[in-house]
């Protein structure tokens, strides 16, 4: 019987997925806007969006945005008593809401 190499064939697996988030974090998302900058309040608390369409909205209209599928790559999910929006966990620190430019 053949042995396999377990680690290399992970770590082929591990490459190419890298690969396909990369070439989906750059393509729209059946329409769906993209978050491309991000404005935060004096404590560094990110308070309003610009998407790639150029529209700026506040936390709550993101919120509800984001909750009915409307913007790509982000989650939202129940933390500290309310509902919180981030980046999808894709595993490229660069488009990361926190990583984002300033607008």
């Amino acid at each position: 019987m053949q042995e396999k190499d377990f680690e290399q064939i992970y770590n082929e697996y591990r490459e190419q997925s890298e690969q396909q988030v990369v070439d989906e974090s750059y393509q729209e998302e059946n329409g769906k806007e993209q978050i491309v900058a991000v404005r935060k309040n004096d404590d560094g608390d990110i308070i309003a969006f610009k998407t790639k369409s150029g529209r700026e909205l506040d936390y709550v209209t993101a919120l509800d945005e984001a909750k009915a599928g409307n913007i790509a790559h982000i989650d939202v999910f129940h933390k500290y008593g309310r509902d919180i929006i981030r980046s999808e966990p894709d595993g490229i620190k660069e488009n990361n809401l926190d990583n984002l430019p300033s607008f």
